[in-house]
């Protein structure tokens, strides 16, 4: 009796699976670079790396005697006709002391224009320790035509800072900001009008 072959089972060609593995990995790397920039900003804020500052959800219950020096840095990016500058270029403060200080924005420019700032902290593992309360970053800033304001920030030096030796010898933070262009602002909800209100229309 003879024996009948047996059926060979397709094979995948070498070709194939190299397409397959390079289109896997593509895919994979277009995700991640996606991913990157959201996990990156979560990362620095997280954890202060960069010279990122933390945003405070308390503040301390007292301050220390150990004072350090807070310098305050303003840069503007080509194509903002802006003038920003800090009210005082440096103070001292105590560290776990909450400060409010002003830095000064004018619009130089006979036309409404938008910005938004960026910053950090120097020397830039001090991010960690340097808490902010309230601040004009990240937010975009509409200005009209030749207007002048003053913009706030709210901050203190974390007392967690003196207890790590490391920087026992550190006398200076320096804070710097950096305005930037918006060129396509977000559109601004429209006021509602006294004709819509008495109608009922919102």
């Amino acid at each position: 009796m003879t024996q009948q072959p047996a059926s060979k089972k397709p094979r995948i060609s070498r070709d194939v699976m190299i397409a397959s593995i390079c289109g896997f990995v593509v895919a994979f790397m277009v995700g991640a670079s996606y991913a990157a920039v959201p996990f990156y900003n979560w990362f620095c804020r997280t954890t202060g790396f960069n010279g990122t500052t933390q945003v405070a959800t308390s503040t301390p219950e007292k301050s220390l005697e150990r004072r350090i020096n807070v310098r305050f840095d303003s840069n503007v990016s080509g194509g903002l006709p802006w003038k920003f500058q800090p009210e005082q270029n440096e103070i001292s403060v105590k560290i776990g002391e909450v400060v409010t200080v002003y830095y000064t924005v004018t619009n130089q420019s006979a036309r409404a224009t938008t910005g938004v700032a960026a910053y950090n902290v120097a020397p830039l593992t001090v991010g960690a320790f340097f808490q902010k309360i309230n601040c004009f970053c990240f937010t975009e800033q509409a200005f009209g035509p030749g207007e002048k304001r003053e913009m706030a920030v709210v901050f203190y030096v974390d007392p967690a800072l003196a207890a790590d030796r490391e920087y026992d010898d550190l006398n200076t933070i320096t804070l710097s900001y950096t305005f930037y262009p918006v060129k396509d602002p977000a559109p601004k909800p429209l006021a509602a009008t006294e004709t819509d209100k008495r109608k009922g229309n919102l």
